[in-house]
């Protein structure tokens, strides 16, 4: 959508962020010191299971520095209890089939008298620095009793498997069913042919480029803390909650953040032991977590085994699934969100009018995971659009051919599934064909060819995706024309690279005609954020759109009663444009940043006066559905297994585009997340002792700029008729569809061996042996 300005909606305007951050003026988490500040090391626990009778302390007390080392009993003494457990079964669309309750584990900051992770937080070492607190920390002795350990989901299950939670017999925590079983059924026993379809989506993580950090301060009954995550309203409510104050005597503080990908939604046991401790101690007291240390405690990602089974007719249309998930959710009830909203979108793209969908959790002794970037949606996306591949395959339909028949047609939309999610707006076979286009479809035969000639194998793959950017729907957007020229605006969203100080001045200084630079946004504070969610689920410019295109017409009706007064007209006869209020038919006006200077005076009669400010808030869902098609083309070394991703494209709906260069880089970003899972990152636990073999960067692979291509994006604009803009959200389609479409690639060129599938991260080590075992 074109924008009326340089510096409007549509306008690809270079970050204003940008120069702040480039150039070392940015500020986060570990930025944050005091000058009389302690230094907090954390005690983890060397097993993954055990029974805890306490820990001893005395010889890190007595070593130099060191001033506190506490353990759970001492957070007990203290009359402290767990951190407040998350998420409900309303929030997240989620039962158990049987009726039972969902058990939400109690998470205690500290370890109290069972420790079920490697890792765990067993006791805190508070010193005068850094160096003598980690000191200190390897003098801690930890008095325990080891236990047996799983980490796998389907061990977790069997009889006779360690118990995590003695309210959760057999581990099994929540089994929910959505859809019609006996429908399902049905139509299956009638089917003119099935294919079924098994994957393990693997746990990843969201290694942000700043680990977190935490400065906690107490001072005259009141808590502060200063750390990085993706809103502060939820720190703030939880951790009052936490330390049993009010939430108006927790302050919480977020800068710059360095990355959250989901993952630093949430409220870590760490900044409740900062505060804890600041309070004991009486000063300032700062954690700075390790790098191997957050691949150890930072929520993880994923980690769902998926199975599907699809009923097809003669001519390749599918007519029901079924489709059974088995979360491995760790230890803890810390999101369920990515298990509730997969399901949702069980059906892609594609017309699949019957389904029934099980979903299930299962404790095991590894981290918890929580939503990770795309939460859910990617890993249905990567079942259904690697499905349509295997079933091309065994149909003998062209896979472009089976997608087409099975397509939502334009003329279909809206479109409720299955399980009564209403898709409102999108044209999918547009996307595709504009995907298939710019990757040249066509031709891949004759590159492939080319390529066996040098010895390479090559492989083409695409994948359709969509999403549900809805997330948890309160919101407070404010608005005030300051009179010395300034449009402040405070929301409840926080930026971790989504490029909130360009884009909403963008659409605001469009909206009142004021120039781009003299609106300021203000967010990260809960002195002057009252309410709001945060940044997730593709929400934030979404809300942000939709709230201050309201707060903006307030403030215009009112501004132009007191314009009226001041060019002595009718009410009815005031117009607004350009940042004017004119009579209409005249050339007599009065700017918006005068009529704000006006109403504050004292002047100006007692009905107009005050200062122009609106605020809008929302408490209703408001889902959109951003989707597209991205395609990518590569080639494998036969004697390494190494692949060469030699082609990407993308081609996305995200409805408005304020900002396509923001959007773009959002999509690299994701694209990028995608490959990553796709060709290289896993975190990988042990399966008998159950420690994390994926504990640094030697172990943990991540997509470096030299192993991606240059990416060929393109929009497919359909606004989103639920939002004021239009917007649907664009932050997480590259880590929806990348996936997919590189295992589709690489299965294609792979196809020659007979292989069906290859499970992510599809490592060099991994292919060659498909093609070893395959090649006889």
């Amino acid at each position: 959508m074109a924008g009326s300005s340089a510096t409007g909606i549509g306008a690809p305007l270079p970050r204003a962020e940008d120069r702040r951050l480039l150039t070392g003026d940015g500020r986060y988490s570990d930025d944050i010191s005091r000058p009389d500040q302690l230094h907090a090391v954390m005690v983890r626990s060397p097993h993954a299971h055990t029974e805890l009778f306490g820990i001893d302390g005395a010889r890190a007390t007595a070593m130099p520095g060191v001033v506190a080392v506490l353990g759970g009993l001492d957070w007990r003494a203290d009359g402290l209890g767990p951190m407040p457990a998350w998420g409900n079964p309303k929030d997240v669309e989620l039962k158990n089939a049987d009726g039972a309750a969902i058990f939400y584990t109690p998470l205690w900051p500290v370890a109290v008298d069972r420790v079920r992770r490697a890792g765990e937080i067993v006791a805190m070492v508070v010193a005068e620095t850094a160096a003598a607190a980690e000191e200190a920390a390897e003098a801690v002795a930890i008095d325990c009793k080891p236990l047996p350990a799983v980490v796998d989901p389907a061990d977790a299950l069997a009889d006779g498997a360690p118990l995590l939670w003695e309210e959760v017999p057999g581990n099994l925590n929540l089994r929910d069913e959505k859809g019609s079983r006996e429908a399902t059924d049905l139509i299956f026993e009638n089917a003119y042919r099935t294919v079924s379809f098994e994957s393990w989506n693997q746990r990843v993580t969201g290694v942000p480029m700043e680990p977190r950090a935490a400065l906690g301060e107490f001072s005259d009954g009141k808590f502060l803390l200063e750390a990085g995550g993706q809103g502060v309203i939820r720190f703030r409510n939880e951790l009052a909650q936490t330390m049993g104050v009010e939430p108006a005597d927790m302050h919480v503080i977020t800068r710059d953040v360095g990355g959250g990908y989901g993952t630093r939604n949430h409220t870590y046991p760490e900044f409740a032991l900062v505060l804890w401790a600041a309070k004991r101690t009486g000063r300032p007291v700062k954690w700075v977590c390790g790098r191997s240390e957050a691949f150890l405690s930072d929520y993880a990602g994923r980690d769902l085994h998926m199975t599907v089974e699809v009923a097809l007719d003669s001519t390749g249309r599918i007519l029901a699934m079924r489709n059974e998930n088995t979360a491995n959710i760790g230890t803890h009830t810390i999101s369920y969100v990515p298990l509730a909203r997969g399901p949702t979108v069980y059906n892609g793209v594609y017309d699949i009018p019957v389904a029934h969908i099980v979903s299930s959790a299962v404790f095991t002794n590894t981290t918890a995971t929580a939503s990770y970037r795309g939460a859910g949606r990617p890993e249905a996306m990567f079942l259904i659009e690697r499905l349509m591949d295997v079933a091309a395959a065994e149909t003998g339909i062209d896979r472009i051919e089976l997608r087409r028949r099975n397509l939502i047609a334009e003329d279909r939309i809206p479109y409720r599934n299955a399980v009564d999610v209403t898709y409102d707006s999108g044209k999918f076979e547009k996307s595709m064909d504009m995907a298939l286009e710019m990757i040249g479809w066509s031709g891949a035969g004759e590159r492939r060819q080319a390529a066996k000639a040098r010895g390479k194998l090559r492989g083409i793959g695409l994948a359709n995706y969509i999403e549900t950017a809805t997330g948890y729907p309160q919101e407070r957007a404010e608005m005030e024309i300051l009179p010395g020229g300034i449009v402040d605006l405070v929301m409840g969203t926080q930026s971790s690279g989504q490029s909130h100080e360009t884009t909403y001045p963008q659409i605001v200084s469009e909206w009142l005609g004021v120039p781009y630079e003299s609106v300021r946004l203000r967010t990260g504070d809960t002195d002057f954020v009252s309410a709001g969610s945060g940044s997730h689920s593709s929400r934030s410019m979404k809300l942000a759109g939709h709230l201050y295109r309201q707060t903006v017409d307030e403030i215009i009706e009112r501004g132009a009663g007191v314009a009226a007064h001041l060019l002595e007209a009718s009410r009815a006869d005031i117009s607004f444009g350009d940042g004017r209020f004119r009579i209409e038919g005249t050339d007599r006006s009065v700017h918006l940043f005068d009529v704000a200077r006006e109403a504050a005076g004292e002047e100006i009669p007692e009905n107009l006066r005050g200062p122009l400010r609106a605020v809008a808030e929302i408490a209703a869902p408001l889902p959109t559905y951003p989707n597209g098609c991205h395609a990518a083309e590569i080639e494998i070394d036969p004697e390494t297994g190494v692949v060469e991703i030699v082609a990407y494209v993308g081609v996305d709906d995200t409805g408005t585009v304020i900002n396509p260069l923001v959007v773009d880089g959002q999509t690299h970003g994701g694209a990028v997340q995608g490959i990553g899972q796709a060709l290289m990152e896993s975190c990988t636990y042990d399966g008998d002792s159950g420690q994390l073999l994926a504990g640094s960067f030697m172990d943990y692979a991540m997509p470096r700029a030299d192993g991606v291509p240059s990416f060929s994006l393109a929009f497919n604009e359909v606004p989103a008729p639920s939002t004021a803009l239009g917007v649907k959200g664009g932050g997480e389609g590259g880590a929806t569809a990348a996936p997919p479409a590189i295992v589709n690639a690489i299965c294609d060129a792979l196809s020659e061996f007979g292989v069906r599938h290859i499970e992510m991260p599809a490592t060099p080590e991994r292919i060659w042996r498909a093609i070893r075992n395959n090649r006889n």
